[in-house]
This record gives structure tokens, sequence and C-alpha cells, in this order.
């Protein structure tokens, strides 16, 4: 028996536990772990089961010019299944693929962003209430990502200065938007619903908030903290994947993307939208009243200006200086 225990312990670690554990010692989001894992079980099934150790550049090769000839997928998402594997080489196998991959890469398409009249913003608006409203108005208000608004915590958001936090946005880097004023009132009360939530949270024994590791180490008690609670807090409790601690994570991005969906029915727009086109809508409207492109540049957060300027393009076609041939001309003139 006692055999028994000790081959159990020294059993090694499965290849999928293995990049598990070294993403969390890395410090890597737990929805890039699961994309990443999600990657790596497609390679291995794709060659037929063999082991990682067994394979190379040449399968590597083969698997991301599949996703690009039979997937269809778009380069963004080939770039991030390319990303997981070059993780799983580097990181967990120690065999870094050191020659060149020369997939067939899939072409990057150009599609202009959808973007909402100022009309249409406010039906949309008009169309939602609660907390799935006071969201919709921040993203638009704002400029933030879905994902940046989830994320707040209390102390992001500056009444006084009219400012928010954004702190570790895509590329990892923070930036400060403004606070607009016609939210505040509706923002504060939500934050004092926020609070009894909290307050019920530590008296039933929870009520501590995720923090970075290396922060929850630093500060053990600030995750029971008020100014470390999400803005955005779920409707209940849940057990987290990793540490297995029951928290209150912040709500499901799933939750607005479906209530703006509904909310634009019930608006009559007929046009495919999420939460990202209020992200656009607000970069567009700023530019028509003349804002300068680079000060909308650093409001959303992009590295690169060539990325802004998608919406002058947006804007020249929205221009209603430019007729249409068929307007130019009279009814004599068509009969």
């Amino acid at each position: 028996m006692q055999n028994q225990v000790v081959s159990i312990y020294n059993r090694p670690k499965r290849l999928l536990d293995q990049v598990r554990e070294v993403m969390r010692v890395k410090h890597y989001s737990i929805r890039t772990e699961r994309a990443y894992i999600g990657w790596i079980k497609k390679f291995i099934l794709f060659h037929g089961k063999r082991h990682p150790r067994e394979m190379g550049e040449p399968e590597v090769e083969a698997f991301l010019t599949w996703l690009a000839t039979e997937g269809n997928v778009a380069k963004s998402t080939q770039n991030q299944a390319f990303n997981a594997l070059i993780f799983l080489y580097r990181e967990v196998l120690q065999a870094p693929l050191e020659g060149r991959i020369n997939a067939v890469r899939p072409g990057k398409k150009q599609r202009l962003p959808v973007v909402l009249s100022k009309e249409e913003t406010l039906r949309l608006l008009n169309a939602m209430s609660g907390v799935p409203q006071l969201m919709a108005k921040l993203l638009y208000g704002t400029g933030m990502r879905l994902m940046e608004c989830l994320r707040l915590r209390v102390k992001d958001v500056d009444f006084e200065l009219s400012e928010i936090r954004v702190r570790d946005g895509k590329g990892g880097t923070d930036r400060l938007v403004f606070l607009p004023e016609s939210i505040k009132p509706a923002l504060k009360e939500h934050l004092e619903r926020v609070r009894l939530i909290h307050e019920r949270d530590l008296s039933e024994g929870y009520g501590e908030v995720y923090l970075p590791e290396a922060l929850a180490r630093k500060y053990p008690r600030a995750g029971k903290e008020w100014i470390w609670q999400y803005v955005f807090p779920s409707t209940r409790l849940s057990r987290d994947p990793r540490s297995n601690a029951v928290r209150r994570h912040h709500m499901d991005p799933s939750t607005l993307d479906r209530a703006i969906k509904r909310a634009a029915k019930l608006a009559g727009i007929d046009k495919r939208i999420s939460s990202h086109t209020l992200r656009h809508s607000f970069a567009t409207h700023l530019l028509q009243v003349g804002t300068d492109i680079r000060t909308i540049q650093s409001l959303l957060g992009h590295r690169d200006i060539s990325t802004t300027m998608i919406y002058t393009h947006v804007l020249r076609q929205m221009s209603p200086k430019i007729k249409s041939p068929l307007d130019m001309l009279t009814q004599d003139d068509i009969n």
C-alpha cells in the first residue's frame, strides 16, 4: 500500500497541467491560460495525439498553415495559436523553436468598424436600464474596452478629478480617461449599493476580492478592503479555479453584450453591434467635433496612430458633404 502511495505522488504531471503551472507562475491571466490550453490541445489532436516532444518546426508550420487555408481564421487568431505553441516549446518543454516558421499567413482584412450615429446611440442607451445601462454609458463616454470597464476597482474612479485610471490595459499599459459629469450621480448611487453587498459578504465570512499574486503577498489584507473591490461585481459568489477560494469576481462580459443586443432590437437599430461598437462610436463622434487624432489615440490606449486613423476613414464615408450622383439629378432628368 505504501509503495502505491509513493508511485501516485511520483507520477509525472500531464502536459497540460505543466502548461497551467508555468502560466500561473508567470502570472498569465485566466483568459490567456484557457486560450493557450485550447490551442495546444488542437495542435496535438491535429497531429494524431502525438506528444509535442516528438514534433517541432515542420509540425507547427503545418498546423498554422492548416488554420489559414482550411480553418479560415483571422491573422490575429493564427498569431494567438502561434504564441501558444512558442510558449509551450520555450517555457514548458524547454526546447525553443529555433527554425523559421514559414506557414501560410491569412491576409489581413481591413474592415471598417460599425459605428452608431449620435441619434442611434441615444436610442440604444434609452432602451437599456440598470447596471447594463450604466456600463454602456461608461463605454461610450470614456472609450474603454469592455474588460477594462469590468476590471475597474473602486480606487480607480476619482470623482474629484473627474477621471478614471485604466490599469493594465491592452499591452500592459495604464492610462487616464475622463469621467463624464453626467454619469457621476448614477455611478455614486451604484457604488453605494456595491458597498452594501461587500459589507454583507464580509459579515458572512467572504468579501475578499482577487488581487494579482505579488500584490496579495505584499498586502495580505488588501483583498478585503473596500477600495480594491470591483466597481461592477458579479451577482453571485464563485470559486476561483486557480486558488479554490470563494470570491465575488467581476461581472461576466457576456452580460453586457446580451443587454446591448436586446436594446438594439428594442430601439430598431438594424446593425450588428456589441459593446465594442460603443468604443468605435466614442472615437468617431469625438472626431466629428474636431478632437485632435493624437488625443483620441491617447484616450483609446492605441500604441500606433495608424490604428486610430481607421476612424478618419469612417468619418469620411459618413460625411454629408459628399452627394451621390443620383441625388444630383433632377426629377425631369430622370423622366
